[in-house]
């Protein structure tokens, strides 16, 4: 047995019936040219074949209640596993279209994991117009976060298209790396050694994580400092309660277009994302007549896993950044954006890395305590919504000769969060994906939208400007 890490043990304690708290990935293929009528079933037998699960596929939990879960959180390795449950088969009525895709995926995404089962599922959609098909995986947080999920797909795939008769994700092993902490032996000694030297670890980052919180406490007092505190966002209607029915929506853009804004307006690319999703949020409330008259703020998951840790568990900190929601001007709108970011990330840098995830911990506990206690959605939020972005593939994948055109994420949210945004780049493109509550957020699709409009209005703003050419003034000569 394996305990689980302090992090991701609270993704258990928050689970309930309308907050469940897996991530999902949504990967779209274009079949090979020459794929033959049966590729998809012959692909989905190989996939089911008897091939050793490897970790974290094929954990489950010791303790499946919730007392359990929250008292003596711990993985084992399940030696029976039915693949025939965890890996199925859908089609969509031929040709469908991307939006029947995520009907389906928004239907398979509210469904909640068995916990008496290891926490994943997989699912191959056919029918998908322009002779595609999709992949779309989920597994709970507890499991994973954003980076080793992506990490963990990605191992499966090829970069060379001839490629085949290649294993399935759930029988790659990974890498060995440096053993992390959270992968000790669950037993008593074990525990109450890790229990001592996080003792010893929170009294030596005592000083540092006080600091960090006085400055915290020092931005509510002074706004001009441009440090965003928690619980200083407005209530909105992204802040309500939430039921168990989510609503996906999804948005490309090419990688260059926002990295020419980076140049021109000497942003960087996750002040570009802020700044679409608040230009879209901002659009979005007016339409709903509930614009707050003080900003929106988001927070922001930053990766702090090592380069070479190819382990899984959740390895994140957070910052939390104004959106500038009330800002009408959107030059100011950026700009405010822009030196919130900034202030964010030297507050962060100033802690050693030892120290980030007891600050993570301190951060987060208020809203782990809010979804715990049943007040989210009921008071002030911690931050207004999620937006992170992740890194992905650089190059062009393929699995069986398959061409991977995209990938989308698909996360999770919670009762006085609403809404997540998460970005994913691939080849050259940068992939949104809107995750919603189904009743709270009627018309969330048209953020979507929003986002590609804002772009489109910040590329016109900095274009530069053509100059007249200049007119020859004519002139007479004198006789």
């Amino acid at each position: 047995m394996k305990r689980l890490g302090t992090l991701d043990a609270s993704w258990l304690a928050v689970e309930s019936e309308d907050t469940p708290m897996h991530v999902g990935n949504l990967q779209i293929f274009s079949l090979p040219d020459d794929a033959p009528e049966t590729f998809l079933r012959d692909l989905l037998d190989r996939m089911k074949a008897d091939f050793e699960l490897a970790p974290p596929w094929c954990y489950k939990l010791v303790y499946t209640s919730f007392l359990g879960r929250l008292i003596a959180p711990a993985w084992k390795s399940d030696k029976t596993i039915d693949l025939d449950y965890h890996v199925r088969h859908s089609a969509l009525p031929r040709p469908g279209s991307e939006r029947e895709l995520g009907i389906l995926v928004s239907r398979l995404h509210s469904n909640p994991l068995d916990f008496a089962r290891p926490l994943w599922e997989c699912h191959i959609i056919e029918g998908l117009e322009q002779n595609r098909f999709a992949l779309y995986t989920k597994m709970h947080h507890s499991m994973i976060d954003g980076i080793s999920g992506v990490r963990l797909l990605q191992r499966v795939l090829s970069t060379n298209p001839a490629e085949t008769n290649m294993l399935p994700p759930w029988s790659v092993r990974p890498q060995q790396t440096r053993a992390r902490r959270t992968d000790r032996e669950a037993s008593v000694p074990a525990a109450f050694s890790q229990a001592l030297e996080a003792l010893r670890i929170q009294a030596d980052m005592a000083p540092r994580l006080v600091g960090a919180m006085n400055r915290l406490v020092n931005s509510v007092r002074h706004p001009n400092d441009d440090l965003t505190a928690p619980f200083t966002g407005p209530r909105s209607i992204l802040n309500k309660r939430v039921t168990g029915q989510r609503r996906l929506a999804t948005q490309h853009y090419q990688l260059d277009r926002l990295k020419a804004l980076t140049k021109t307006t000497y942003a960087s690319l996750n002040d570009i994302v802020l700044y679409l999703c608040g230009t879209a949020l901002r659009r979005f409330l007016i339409e709903q007549k509930s614009l707050p008259d003080t900003s929106l703020t988001a927070g922001i998951p930053v990766n702090i896993r090592p380069a070479d840790d190819q382990g899984t568990g959740t390895a994140i900190s957070f910052m939390i950044a104004t959106l500038a929601t009330n800002e009408a001007d959107p030059i100011t709108r950026l700009n405010t954006i822009k030196t919130s970011t900034r202030r964010a990330k030297e507050h962060l840098q100033k802690l050693p890395r030892s120290a980030l995830n007891q600050y993570t911990m301190l951060l987060m506990s208020p809203y782990i305590l809010q979804l715990m206690s049943g007040l989210g959605g009921r008071m002030r939020p911690v931050f207004n919504v999620t937006i992170s972005n992740v890194p992905g593939p650089e190059k062009p994948l393929y699995y069986e000769g398959a061409k991977l055109e995209a990938m989308y994420p698909v996360s999770l949210i919670a009762h006085g969060g609403a809404l997540n945004i998460t970005c994913l780049s691939y080849a050259g493109s940068l992939n949104f994906g809107f995750t919603g509550c189904r009743d709270t957020l009627p018309s969330m699709q048209r953020l979507a939208v929003y986002t590609g409009e804002a772009l489109d209005e910040l590329e016109a703003l900095m274009a530069p400007k053509t100059a007249k050419p200049a007119t020859r003034r004519k002139t007479t000569k004198k006789k």
